[in-house]
């Protein structure tokens, strides 16, 4: 089980609500402690330790390892909150012991994922924390960020928090003054900063990298702990080892159950935190995946591939590492569109022979490999140019066939430039991922900061370089006990999705949007993605065929069931329990995450 440890306790709090005043627990430190443990994390919360322990605080102090200095019920925190307008009013705010906490008496820090600090009353105190975490080996900090007031009280103290944590929680007043808006929000590479937005969601920063997480709808009584119910769950949720964008989404839903109840009362709830909300409109079929599943189970060409042939290095090549981590973050893009319609997929000549998408992209690596494999590197990366990105994907004819090639370059610039920034290259990557405990989980973690893999929240080309790196004759990437990637979903697994029935297109403009072929907005493609993303787990866990074997099952269906022909059914392994829905097509979206 992942373990946290939050620095800053729990509070004795008096709220003004509805004209009517409640005595309730509350503070910080509690607020995020008891949500990463509705969340599924083993919590320890460092901070002063009532005794005797008052009732308010019985039930919560259940949930978490209470680590920290005694001191007696009066010295805790104290504040006095009313709400008025949709404003939190602090009507007197007294920090009592946690005043005096001291870095001396942390516990060990080797045990802990992640180490998250509360203000505690003074950014200073804040950043000594921090410090004292960093020199202690801590292996990543979080932090959320001092009240509104502070920031011009402690400018200097906040810029160095800002500089040194991992993990940076603020709601939208904080980051207009540290940044002037939460759109103008940047962090340096390889940090992740939250944003909280009240009813309008939130925002993920990664870098320089923005990401908008909606809302999930409640009827606010008590927003008192919102921020930190969230911080609380996304810190649960990232050392599981999801993706930051998901890790919000999966906040959301248990920030906005809080507030709809007084204090805490929903953190301490025994059952499980609420899901992210279902789209109606798309759904997965559970008695179409089962049918499917049951099949597949019986098939031995679903197997996993090797990654080898005519499209890749050859077994033990000293480029291979560099070739597929270079190679795979440009899989996306392989069509065009006409009048905001798909039109014709890429297929073009090079090496002699007509390739289609992912075949061609892989070709011209391979040419690059042979003529040019210094351009392999972090530095080159980043320098590429589009004259350079132009040659690269040249075809035999001369012609420039790839769609979105000023896309392609954008990204080989980014995953150079983050590499040099954090440091690292593909071997120091799998070293350090082979190094962990979950080799799988870290080398996910290190893409998540990387320019090419970081942005798309379902990790589509992170997942397809972790299979094939870990399925390759050098099998450079072992997997942990129990370890698998999540679905690798691109266009070709949405269509097979739609048409075989495995997720229904509930909304009759979707559907026929998808018919036609249009192209979609970010909300419709998001709800069609996700639901394939859910079939194609749960179909992978009922079958117990393996992800890498599952979707190589799938990516091969492009040649059964085309884009621009008519599929060919009695080809099809799968054919007898096939819905049959020819009609449908994946999403058209131009993005550079498939």
């Amino acid at each position: 089980m992942t373990q946290l440890l939050i620095i800053g306790g729990a509070s004795l709090d008096t709220l003004h609500i509805g004209g009517e005043i409640v005595r309730t627990a509350g503070g910080a430190g509690l607020y995020t402690a008891v949500a990463a443990h509705r969340s599924g994390a083993k919590v320890s919360l460092f901070a002063p330790r009532p005794q005797p322990l008052p009732a308010l605080l019985q039930t919560a102090a259940q949930r978490f390892t209470w680590r920290g200095p005694v001191v007696s019920p009066e010295e805790l925190p104290h504040f006095e909150i009313a709400y008025e307008n949709g404003r939190t009013h602090y009507l007197t705010a007294t920090f009592g012991a946690e005043t005096r906490l001291t870095p001396d008496e942390l516990p060990d820090l080797t045990e802990y994922d992640i180490i998250h600090i509360v203000p505690l009353g003074s950014a200073s105190r804040q950043l000594t924390f921090l410090q004292a975490c960093r020199q202690r080996g801590a292996r990543r900090i979080a932090v959320s960020t001092s009240i509104i007031e502070q920031i011009a009280q402690e400018k200097e103290a906040l810029r160095q928090i800002l500089a040194q944590a991992d993990l940076v929680f603020m709601n939208e007043a904080e980051a207009r003054g540290m940044f002037g808006s939460p759109e103008q929000a940047r962090g340096r590479t390889g940090q992740i900063i939250f944003i909280t937005l009240g009813a309008a969601g939130a925002r993920v920063v990664q870098g320089e990298w923005h990401t908008a997480v909606p809302a999930t709808p409640a009827t606010e009584l008590d927003p008192t702990g919102a921020g930190d119910t969230f911080c609380g769950a996304v810190l649960a949720r990232l050392a599981q080892g999801a993706h930051p964008v998901m890790a919000a989404r999966a906040a959301a839903p248990l920030a906005a159950q809080m507030i709809e109840q007084i204090g805490p009362t929903t953190l301490l709830w025994p059952d499980p935190p609420p899901p992210i909300p279902a789209d109606g409109r798309v759904q997965p079929n559970p008695a179409q995946i089962e049918r499917i599943a049951h099949l597949i189970a019986t098939l031995d060409e679903v197997t996993p591939f090797p990654f080898t042939g005519p499209d890749f290095p050859p077994a033990n090549h000293p480029l291979a590492l560099d070739f597929f981590f270079v190679s795979t973050l440009q899989q996306f893009g392989f069509w065009t569109a006409v009048n905001d319609q798909y039109h014709h997929p890429l297929i073009a000549p090079i090496n002699g022979a007509l390739r289609k998408g992912s075949s061609y992209l892989f070709q011209t690596y391979l040419r690059t490999l042979h003529n040019d494999p210094d351009s392999f590197t972090p530095a080159r990366q980043a320098s590429l140019t589009r004259t350079d990105m132009l040659a690269l994907y040249r075809a035999d004819d001369g012609s420039d066939p790839m769609p979105a090639l000023d896309l392609h370059g954008q990204m080989a610039q980014e995953y150079g430039r983050d590499l040099q920034a954090l440091h690292l290259t593909p071997q120091t990557i799998i070293q350090q991922a082979r190094d962990g405990e979950r080799p799988l989980q870290t080398f996910l973690q290190i893409l998540d900061h990387i320019g090419g893999y970081k942005e798309d929240p379902l990790r589509k080309k992170s997942s397809l370089l972790a299979v094939i790196l870990n399925q390759r004759p050098e099998q450079f990437l072992p997997f942990g006990p129990g370890e698998q990637v999540a679905p690798i979903i691109d266009y070709h697994l949405m269509r097979s999705c739609l048409r075989t029935g495995l997720i229904d297109v509930l909304d009759d403009a979707l559907r026929r949007k998808l018919t036609a072929r249009q192209l979609l907005s970010p909300a419709n493609e998001w709800a069609v993605r996700y639901a394939a993303c859910q079939a194609i787990e749960q179909v992978t866990a009922l079958s117990g065929k393996s992800m890498g074997a599952v979707d190589w099952f799938f990516f091969n269906a492009r040649r059964r069931c085309p884009e621009l022909t008519e599929p060919s059914c009695e080809q099809c392994p799968i054919d007898p329990a096939c819905a049959h829905r020819k009609e449908l097509f994946q999403p058209v979206l131009r993005t550079t995450f498939y």
